[in-house]
């Protein structure tokens, strides 16, 4: 593998449920710490690193509501999940030595930061990976659309997101063994489509700000270092 970096600043996103591994929820240890070190890889490579984490492993608002839940609380409540996933992805991370910071959109001043756009453009240039928790910190949009505000706001060159597949395909490949894989698609075709990689206010985002996605399997070892250099096996959405 060539180890030139393609993009010099990126935005890796993981949904709740890249860090439950094999189990059915919550955090598994082995998966969170494996996703540090491919993390720590793409940093080694002086490329400037930011995340946003999902919640869905802990909760989900979508699911509260269906439950009968009204639905604000129950997406307040899945962005208090995000922040438990953002200090576990911090701790995975600052054992091997990377240095980083958790930044939330709801202030929560005894664990982590609060969102400031240009201090985390100042962790960033100083090396150091900036965890985005809490989402947008508003209820009604997704941590997708949260990725793709926080990829523009911090100039990012590419959003990655880590799945569970390695790539979009015409409908789930765990379901549907005949599914195709696409090696690249436009933001249009996904959208007319429906192919359901991002909603679509956060297609929509990285369309206006010209920022390609890049979507991948974070299970495979090291496929976030190939991803970043442009190789390995992806789609990209631009």
């Amino acid at each position: 593998m060539s180890d030139t970096p393609r993009y010099r600043r990126v935005l890796l996103k993981l949904s709740g449920e890249a860090l439950m591994g094999a189990g059915k929820f919550g955090l598994d240890p082995e998966t969170v710490d494996q996703i540090a070190i491919d993390i720590k890889e793409v940093v080694d490579m002086g490329v400037e690193v930011c995340v946003v984490v999902g919640g869905g492993n802990i909760f989900r608002g979508l699911s509260g509501a269906a439950a009968g839940m009204e639905r604000s609380t129950a997406d307040y409540m899945g962005m208090l999940a995000t922040i438990m996933n953002s200090l576990a992805m911090q701790n995975a991370l600052e054992k091997i030595n990377v240095p980083t910071r958790v930044q939330t959109a709801i202030r929560m001043d005894a664990v982590a930061e609060p969102y400031i756009r240009r201090r985390a453009e100042r962790h960033m240039e100083k090396g150091r990976v900036v965890i985005f928790g809490a989402g947008t910190g508003n209820p009604y949009f997704t941590t997708d659309t949260a990725a793709a505000l926080r990829a523009s706001e911090m100039d990012c060159e590419v959003l990655l997101k880590g799945t569970k597949v390695d790539g979009i395909y015409s409908a789930d490949p765990v379901k549907d063994p005949t599914a195709t894989r696409y090696e690249s698609l436009s933001y249009r075709q996904v959208l007319t489509e429906d192919l359901g990689v991002m909603d679509h206010s956060a297609i929509a985002l990285t369309r206006e700000n010209n920022i390609p996605i890049m979507v991948f399997s974070i299970y495979e070892k090291g496929s976030f270092a190939k991803a970043v250099c442009g190789q390995g096996r992806f789609t990209i959405v631009e």
